[in-house]
């Protein structure tokens, strides 16, 4: 056998990665830099790496009922399932920021670790996201936040459907969608009847209606939609209430999807299910407003994950195999692609970090837009990336061991998970419309870098000029939405890359984003930008 790539383990996901180790450094300090190493060593594993490939091999089962027909509603997972939620909890990537001080830089730090861990495996990453998001809405409630932060935030994984109040941790999910309306979560028909006095704390109701996308089932609670008197109302319901019996929550079926196999996701009934309220009646969108932006930066992070992990096993079989008598590494044409590729990975990975930060500074005006616009823009970019990526290992891109076919089933999720590119876009609409600081605070981002390059400066006047512009009552301005985000989102990447990567890096970036000196293909960066190739692979490991 010869001319064979190496397996693709027993990498330090952190060190091999300059854009994520810098952000860290800068954002978070180096101690958090250090604490996340040890994850970092593990996620590139034989070990870790086998325990995503058994997880997603091995779907879940659901378990309606026990030997004796009794209706249980449980999730049977693989053994590796479990192992890869362990190291999760463990590493503190679930609630764990939302219980430390402001500017204390653990959102970034949690950030990395999500985007290191995620490239093990991404479907166990479905609950940790919401575990982590939840906390941003729970904290905001006294009594609910005491009875379920502590847990959420916990580093012990402990999988047992109990009670919290016996828990070392436990997992949060969400029920939000139904069939008739998606997106449109007001047109929800769950219904949520007051009953006083009920066994949760709080102000306590009934919930009856069906859930058409509940992920993560087998989580110990979940923040949940529903109609109030009031109106559209957010509730906490657990599984399991105080006295060991289980809340009404049947588990209908598993979705059969294109990828995040390892994942459940599912359909619920409720039927006189008890729910604690969370915020006022007819403020359910308000409250779950922070855990939707939670979600949403998460998004981005995962799709940052996917795309570095892409770029990076490509990158690393062009450094092994050899074809027309050199190592496609050194192919003129191949370094285009890849470098092409790093470009994208590494824009992505700065925002990411930064959309992290302003999370831990309270920059709310500037998290608020940039998570939107990321959300759009980096999961829109995961997909024909990855594709790229794996057809630089040709046909053997397209096999299962190679890792890059699950990773190209992965691509295509983020980009619909909370909000498909369409309700992102007038989400960003919206936002530039009815709160024009989010606009203030971008330009004020932008213009950290304003003077540094002629043709940036130029595009980001535009893109602010087109978005101050916009009448959000007029048909053109959803008609062109996603041009305006696709804009304002380039021309944040492009500063943030300035500000922040190497010279070539970001000089390559912006010549080739902004100025448009490439195609409209990956592996079309123009040929003067050819020398700055050396300088972009030599951040890919």
């Amino acid at each position: 056998m010869t001319n064979q790539v190496p397996p693709f383990v027993g990498g330090d996901f952190l060190a091999d990665d300059p854009a994520l180790l810098e952000g860290v450094r800068r954002w978070a300090g180096p101690a958090a830099a250090e604490d996340l190493a040890p994850l970092a060593r593990l996620a590139g594993s034989e070990e870790a790496q086998e325990h995503g490939r058994l997880a997603d091999t091995h779907r879940p089962v659901l378990r309606t009922h026990d030997a004796r027909g009794n209706r249980v509603d449980e999730v049977a997972f693989h053994p590796s399932w479990h192992w890869l939620l362990t190291q999760a909890t463990g590493a503190g990537l679930t609630a764990e920021p939302w219980t430390l001080p402001p500017r204390s830089g653990a959102h970034v730090r949690r950030a990395a670790g999500f985007v290191l861990w995620s490239r093990v495996e991404a479907g166990h990453g479905c609950p940790v996201s919401m575990t982590y998001a939840a906390g941003s809405a729970l904290r905001h409630d006294v009594t609910l936040g005491n009875r379920w932060l502590p847990a959420l935030a916990g580093r012990s994984y402990d999988a047992a459907l109990r009670p919290v109040t016996t828990k070392t941790s436990a997992l949060a999910g969400m029920g939000m969608t139904e069939k008739q309306g998606g997106s449109d979560v007001r047109a929800n028909t769950t219904r949520a009847e007051p009953s006083p006095g009920g066994p949760l704390p709080g102000d306590t109701y009934r919930l009856t209606g069906h859930k058409w996308f509940c992920s993560a089932p087998m989580s110990d609670v979940f923040l949940v939609l529903a109609q109030a008197p009031g109106g559209l109302t957010c509730f906490v319901v657990p599984r399991v209430l105080d006295d060991g019996a289980r809340n009404a929550f049947a588990l209908q079926r598993l979705k059969d999807k294109l990828g995040n196999h390892a994942n459940a996701s599912s359909e619920v009934e409720l039927d006189g299910t008890w729910g604690s309220r969370l915020g006022d009646e007819g403020r359910g969108v308000r409250t779950i407003l922070d855990m939707v932006a939670a979600t949403r930066l998460d998004c981005v992070l995962g799709s940052t994950s996917t795309m570095r992990d892409a770029v990076s096993r490509a990158t690393h079989h062009a450094r092994h195999r050899r074809a027309f008598g050199a190592l496609l590494v050194d192919q003129p044409l191949m370094r285009n692609v890849l470098a092409d590729l790093a470009l994208e990975a590494e824009a992505a990975t700065v925002l990411g970090l930064r959309l992290a930060h302003a999370v831990d500074t309270g920059e709310t005006e500037l998290a608020r837009l940039g998570v939107a616009l990321g959300k759009f823009w980096v999961c829109k970019r995961t997909a024909p990336m990855v594709a790229e990526a794996l057809e630089c290992l040709g046909g053997n891109g397209y096999v299962e061991e190679n890792g890059l076919a699950r990773l190209y089933r992965e691509a295509p999720l983020n980009s619909i998970w909370e909000g498909s590119g369409n309700v992102n876009a007038l989400d960003v609409v919206r936002a530039l419309t009815r709160e024009p600081a989010t606009l203030q605070a971008l330009t004020k981002e932008l213009h950290t870098v304003r003077g540094q390059s002629s043709e940036l400066d130029a595009y980001m006047d535009s893109a602010v000029a087109q978005a101050d512009s916009l009448d959000a009552d007029t048909s053109a301005a959803a008609f062109g939405a996603r041009t305006v985000v696709e804009r304002l989102a380039v021309a944040l990447q492009a500063a943030l890359v300035l500000q922040h990567s190497p010279g070539p890096v970001a000089d390559a970036f912006v010549a080739s984003r902004v100025g448009g000196r490439r195609g409209h293909t990956f592996g079309s960066l123009d040929v003067d930008l050819a020398g700055a190739t050396d300088a972009v692979l030599a951040r890919v490991s």
